[in-house]
């Protein structure tokens, strides 16, 4: 019986083995790819050339505000988040089109402190009401958080209760960007098609109760929308939140302290600390317009392409980075080393006062119903949309159930791994290869360049380069 069994328990320890450092390996990966794709045309900060100091004096520099021309890096964003990346308003090149569009973001976000409270409650009870009841509830958070925060920015969009259609069409929409992203599946472009055919349906019928930007066309304006709110906003913050409820799961003296002190700000700390040590940003580029001159005497020229590595920046300046330690923000001002949402000088996230509330509600009517736990494991990239046990407040489950329950969630995140790490490095590689072979960017631009109607990148049809005022 011993001898049989040995093949059996070599198989299970190799794959344990196996997936202690996979997901790290295509984590390291996946930056290694996104500093070198465009070859020796590219700086990475901190790094050789500079540490956090340069790394902000860059990031603010107003020579450093390219986006998307001339970076082989952005035919890879352009090919994920597509439909439509030639009009997100994250990517657009500094001018008339990206002011506009980012007005009209700034006043589509524009509620009272008061309003945003009460619609992230309202959202969150809809979809938490729709939870199975019972001692326990195994839930995926990232999917958890999704439906809500689509309710939230449809109401946002639209100035309505968001239907479950719609809802439905979001939620597809965004699931199928952020998982294409992480390389975990490929891009469902019919998914994202029916979003936009929703969107142009309501634009058409006179909708949007908001001045839509004037200087994109009609469908660049659904496409609009759907980057803006219904792809970045959507996914940005269901991850934000499948982090910050994770970390308050796996620290239960965390999660103890926030209920126990409602009225301070220890759950700012821990937002701040789940955002440091867990960034939405991984590599952020932008592509210098003009030359750089730094402190060393050297210049950086224009067209270099400036990669900045969130996760690397939040590390510095701080006593053990890789603890999670939410008390060392009550000494230590965020502001001084901590850009959860970039920096002001420098396309900084159009969420960044609405983020934070909004967060912090979702959170408090979550735990309000709920103790969280899960034993699964926590990075940045968070492939495998956080796993986490909900423990009803009302009649919990009994211990040796949770224990039991607790264990089983480890081994099967840690097998899982496996297969999802080797599914990221083959459709990471096919994507990363098909993106360049596309090179929708790169398109793009040339078209322009050349002044000749060009091909749209997502459906194919001709059209002028510059769309005219509507």
């Amino acid at each position: 019986m011993l001898r049989r069994s040995t093949p059996a328990l070599a198989i299970v320890a190799a794959l344990w083995a196996v997936s202690r450092w996979l997901p790290r390996a295509v984590v390291a990966l996946r930056v290694w790819i996104f500093a070198k794709v465009n070859g020796s045309n590219e700086i990475t900060l901190p790094g050789e050339r500079g540490g956090p100091e340069l790394f902000l004096r860059l990031y603010a520099n107003a020579s450093a505000k390219g986006r998307s021309k001339g970076a082989a890096l952005s035919d890879l964003f352009w090919y994920w988040l597509a439909p439509g990346p030639e009009v997100h308003q994250e990517h657009l090149e500094d001018g008339p089109r990206y002011d506009e569009a980012a007005r009209t973001t700034r006043a589509v976000l524009s509620l009272p402190t008061t309003a945003i409270e009460q619609l992230a409650d309202r959202c969150a009870r809809r979809v938490l009401d729709e939870l199975p009841t019972g001692p326990m509830t195994l839930v995926r958070l990232r999917d958890l958080m999704m439906p809500i925060w689509a309710e939230f920015f449809y109401e946002l969009v639209f100035r309505e209760p968001c239907p479950r259609t719609a809802r439905d069409l979001i939620v597809g929409n965004a699931d199928d960007v952020v998982s294409s992203l992480k390389c975990t599946g490929l891009r469902h472009m019919r998914r994202r098609d029916r979003l936009t055919r929703y969107l142009l349906a309501r634009i058409d019928a006179g909708d949007v109760p908001h001045q839509l930007p004037s200087l994109l066309s009609r469908r660049e304006r659904a496409y609009y929308l759907q980057g803006a709110f219904f792809n970045t906003a959507v996914v940005q913050m269901s991850e934000g939140m499948a982090h910050l409820l994770l970390a308050i799961a796996k620290h239960q003296d965390v999660q103890a302290r926030i209920l126990a002190e409602p009225n301070t700000h220890y759950l700012d700390h821990v937002l701040d600390e789940t955002l440091r040590q867990f960034p939405l940003f991984g590599i952020a580029h932008r592509i210098t317009t003009g030359d750089i001159d730094i402190d060393d005497g050297s210049t950086i020229p224009a067209g270099t392409v400036l990669c900045f590595n969130y996760q690397e920046f939040e590390r510095t300046g701080h006593t053990d980075p890789d603890r999670f330690d939410p008390d060392r923000w009550s000494t230590q001002h965020p502001r001084e080393t901590h850009i959860p949402f970039g920096v002001a000088a420098n396309r900084p996230c159009p969420a960044w006062r609405v983020s934070p509330i909004a967060m912090r509600v979702v959170t408090r009517t979550v735990l309000d119903r709920y103790r969280l736990q899960s034993s699964v494991s926590h990075t940045r990239s968070i492939p495998h949309r956080a796993p986490c046990l909900l423990l009803s407040t009302d009649n919990p489950p009994p211990p040796i159930l949770l224990r039991t329950s607790l264990t089983a969630l480890r081994a099967r995140d840690r097998f899982e791994d496996v297969w999802r790490g080797i599914t990221q490095l083959v459709l990471g590689t096919w994507m990363v290869l098909d993106a360049r072979h596309q090179s929708l960017c790169a398109t793009y631009f040339a078209a322009q360049d050349s002044q000749e109607p060009s091909a749209c990148p997502v459906t194919g049809s001709r059209q002028p380069t510059s769309a005219p005022p509507h």
